[in-house]
């Protein structure tokens, strides 16, 4: 099971679309890498180059 983290202020920003978009902070107190290609992702992630089976 996976800890929950709360959501901080300095966690996250708007983008001018109005998504909410998580900080390089945010992501490495979560912990991991959720493979979502987030803008930020401290653990380099990147889609291009990833296979699932």
């Amino acid at each position: 099971m996976k800890k929950i983290i709360p959501v901080e202020e300095d966690d996250f920003y708007l983008t001018p679309e109005g998504y909410r978009c998580f900080t390089e902070q945010y992501l490495l107190k979560r912990g991991y890498c959720c493979e979502s290609a987030c803008r930020h992702c401290p653990y380099g992630y990147d889609k291009k180059n990833s296979y699932r089976n």
